[in-house]
């Protein structure tokens, strides 16, 4: 089993998780993170409200954190590349601040409810 962690732009988690659903992975977890990366921020990226004065505190021409959002999703090691195609496949603009794909390894899994183990709890 894999994790795989994103980075986006959170215009593209709808379309996104619509993406994934079609493959048969419906499950995943979504957090507002704010971040930046090499391009120190992308004027013009945000148009949501954040806490006062973070979005102005200018480096470089950028902002000094711009709004993303985290997936994270535990599939199978089959199902691992077809799932980083498919990210790819949405979210790649060719522009700054496309986002990350981190893979990790597993060990295991449990489901509180069931006790189901392994791949079993994923799925």
């Amino acid at each position: 089993m894999k994790e795989i962690i994103t980075i986006i732009r959170p215009k593209k988690v709808n379309a996104t998780k619509e993406a994934l659903a079609k493959l048969g992975i419906p499950s995943m977890t979504a957090i507002p993170v704010l971040g930046r990366g090499r391009q120190k921020g992308i004027d013009g990226e945000v148009n949501i409200e954040y806490r006062k004065g973070i979005l102005e505190q200018n480096r470089s021409g950028g902002m000094k954190y711009i709004p993303k959002r985290y997936l994270s999703v535990v599939v199978s090691d089959e199902n691992t590349e077809a799932v980083i195609d498919t990210i790819i496949k949405i979210n790649q603009t060719g522009q700054n601040g496309d986002g990350k794909i981190f893979v990790c390894p597993i060990e295991d899994a449990l489901r509180i409810r069931t006790d189901e183990q392994g791949e079993d709890a994923i799925n």
